[in-house]
């Protein structure tokens, strides 16, 4: 069994599938394509959503369409996903989420139950997250090409914080934060397409963030950064920062939370939890001076209960990602150019 499965590339003239794509490929797609056809000051921030102001008032944008298979797994279901995922984002951006849209995309044939489950699960997500879904969309195509069920979700949401949060503020000294343990949510996907059971359940940690990231704000934390670690995990989301800054990061490969039973997992499926999507965790760059203060906000609140200090942001290196072995020694960790797991989210 091999858990690479066929992901998008990109070849001279159209986009393929083949074992690889991922990471490294979607930012080609992002940095040839859609950055020069649509460069705009707020595009061009590459950041989890758009900054922009309205009459005065400062206002987050996102939107992101979630194509998990199968639409049912431990822990949720392509629904919830969809509702965490953008006011996540939204979260990231130092925003309270207030508003989504959703547009589904249903394939001919696709059992009404099903629909049914997925928008009571939706509107159990939004209430858990408070925002309104106000709008939507509904399509419906031919038997065999939609997979059962494609779902977009746009969200709005406003800038609580005073300070910008995003890449651009990263200063060396910073230290790494994540909010919790690590590779939860693509060992839970993958345990189900491939009908694996182990000893202990393992179920996706997607969960909506703005509660921890609110506590963050009002504990008067110097938030610089913040970043949820979805597809390509944490080490694509560590270098898409060290990339976008210009700085080194230092990671620590002992001080990173991964439950047991997904460490196992991953070392049995031949995968590297440090790349494995989570949809209910995020990273976080505060002052040295702060981390700990920041831990101990994080610590209170249930979804972020585990949160560690796992590395630092350094004057060497600049664009790199460097982990630090359990046994000491040193390596690159890159962003990978293929996907471990597609089709999570």
């Amino acid at each position: 069994m091999n858990p690479i499965c066929p992901t998008p590339f990109l070849n001279e003239d159209r986009i393929l599938l083949a074992h690889g794509g991922g990471g490294r490929l979607t930012h080609q797609l992002i940095d040839r394509i859609f950055v020069p056809e649509f460069r705009n000051p707020a595009l061009e921030a590459l950041h989890d959503g758009a900054l922009l102001t309205v009459g005065g008032a400062r206002l987050a944008f996102t939107t992101d369409s979630y194509v998990v298979r199968p639409l049912f797994f431990p822990g949720g279901n392509i629904g919830d996903l969809a509702v965490y995922g953008t006011v996540n984002d939204l979260a990231m951006c130092g925003a309270r989420p207030l508003y989504l849209s959703a547009g589904f995309i249903l394939e001919e044939g696709l059992p009404v139950e099903t629909l049914r489950q997925v928008a009571v699960s939706m509107r159990q997500a939004a209430g858990a997250a408070g925002v309104s879904l106000v709008t939507g969309d509904t399509k419906v195509v031919d038997k065999g090409k939609g997979d059962g069920m494609f779902i977009n979700t746009a969200g709005i949401g406003l800038v609580q914080s005073e300070r910008p949060i995003g890449p651009a503020s990263v200063q060396p000294g910073d230290a790494v934060l994540v909010s919790g343990d690590l590779g939860s949510h693509g060992v839970a996907i993958l345990s189900v397409r491939e009908g694996l059971e182990f000893e202990s359940p393992i179920v996706s940690d997607t969960a909506p963030l703005w509660t921890p990231v609110a506590a963050l704000l009002e504990g008067g934390i110097e938030v610089h950064c913040l970043r949820d670690l979805t597809r390509g995990g944490l080490a694509t989301s560590l270098n898409e920062i060290a990339a976008g800054r210009g700085a080194g990061i230092r990671v620590e490969e002992a001080a990173v939370p991964v439950r047991e039973p997904v460490r196992a997992a991953c070392e049995i499926l031949g995968l590297d939890p440090l790349y494995v999507a989570n949809e209910g965790r995020f990273a976080a760059f505060v002052p040295a001076a702060q981390a700990e203060a920041a831990l101990g906000i994080l610590r209170r609140c249930e979804v972020s209960a585990g949160a560690a200090r796992i590395g630092e942001v350094s004057q060497e290196d600049p664009g790199s990602v460097i982990l630090r072995s359990r046994i000491g020694g040193h390596r690159v960790l890159d962003m990978l150019s293929g996907e471990q797991l597609p089709r999570i989210c």
